[in-house]
C-alpha cells in the first residue's frame, strides 16, 4: 500500500522510500468489476444475518483472539487500493507486504492504532442510519482520549465518505474498504458493527451490533479504557 516490497524494509509516514509516494494497498486487483455487485451482496447477507441472528450469538471477532491484520487508504487522502490484509510477505491477493508494517500518513492501519492504545473500531456501510455510530464516536472521543476511535467503510464512494466526514465533524480516521474483505474477516454480521481491541491487539469484548443506545457504547468504551489503559 505504501511502501516498498521489499520484505523486511518498513516505508515511513511519509510514503515509500526516498520520499516516493505511495502506491496502492495491492498493486493487483482482487474483484475489479465485481465490486459493486459485492457490496450489494454484502448488504444482503448483513440484513439477513440481522434478521436470523441471536441476541446472545457469537458474531463479530470473538473475545481473547487476536484482531484480524489490515491496512485501508483513509477516506480523507488520494491513496488508492483495496485493503492489505496479509500476514506475512508475499501473501498473494491478500497483500505483497504484511498488513502490520503497512505505515503512512494516508493509512489506516489497525496493528499501529492498537500499539497506542485500546481500539474502538466500527465497521460500517455509508448508507441509510447506519454511518449514525460515528456521531456518536466522536462524542465520545474527548471523553476517552487514551481510546483510538476509528472506522472502516465497507464499499462505498471516497467523495460520499469525504462529505459524511465534513459533515458530521470527524476527528478521528475513516478509512474505505474498497473490495468489502474485511466484511468476512470481522465476521460482520450487522450494521455497524463496534469491535472493542485492547491494547496489544487482542478483542477486549463482544461486538456491539446494529441498533444500541448511545449510553451503551459509552458504557463499553469505558470499560475498554479502565481495563486497557486508555481512560
Amino acid at each position: 500500500m505504501a511502501g516498498p516490497d521489499r520484505e523486511g524494509e518498513r516505508p515511513d509516514a511519509g510514503g515509500g522510500a526516498h520520499g516516493a509516494p505511495s502506491r496502492p494497498v495491492l498493486q493487483l486487483p482482487r474483484y475489479g468489476r465485481y465490486v459493486g455487485l459485492l457490496a450489494i451482496v454484502i448488504l444482503i447477507l448483513i440484513t439477513i444475518n440481522t434478521l436470523v441472528t441471536k441476541p446472545n450469538g457469537a458474531t463479530g471477532v470473538a473475545p481473547g483472539t487476536k484482531a484480524p491484520p489490515f491496512a485501508v487508504p483513509l477516506a480523507t487522502g488520494n491513496l488508492s487500493g483495496e485493503a492489505d490484509v496479509a500476514t506475512h510477505a508475499h501473501q498473494g491477493a491478500a497483500g505483497n507486504v504484511p498488513a502490520c508494517r503497512e505505515r503512512g500518513s494516508e493509512i489506516l492501519n489497525i496493528c499501529q492504532l492498537y500499539e497506542e492504545g485500546p481500539v474502538a473500531l466500527a465497521l460500517f456501510v455509508d448508507r441509510g442510519s447506519c454511518a449514525d455510530v460515528l456521531s456518536e464516536m466522536q462524542a465520545l472521543k474527548a471523553e476517552f482520549p487514551g481510546v483510538r476511535f476509528a472506522a472502516v467503510s465497507i464499499e462505498g464512494s471516497t467523495g460520499d465518505l469525504r462529505k459524511t466526514i465534513r459533515k458530521r465533524g470527524l476527528t478521528f480516521p475513516v478509512g474505505i474498504d474498497r473490495d468489502g474483505v474485511l466484511a468476512a474477516l470481522y465476521k460482520l454480521a450487522s450494521c455497524p458493527q463496534v469491535s472493542f481491541i485492547a491494547r496489544g491487539g487482542v478483542v477486549h469484548s463482544r461486538a456491539l451490533l446494529g441498533s444500541f443506545s448511545s449510553a451503551t457504547l459509552r458504557g463499553r468504551v469505558a470499560g475498554l479504557a479502565s481495563q486497557s489503559g486508555g481512560g
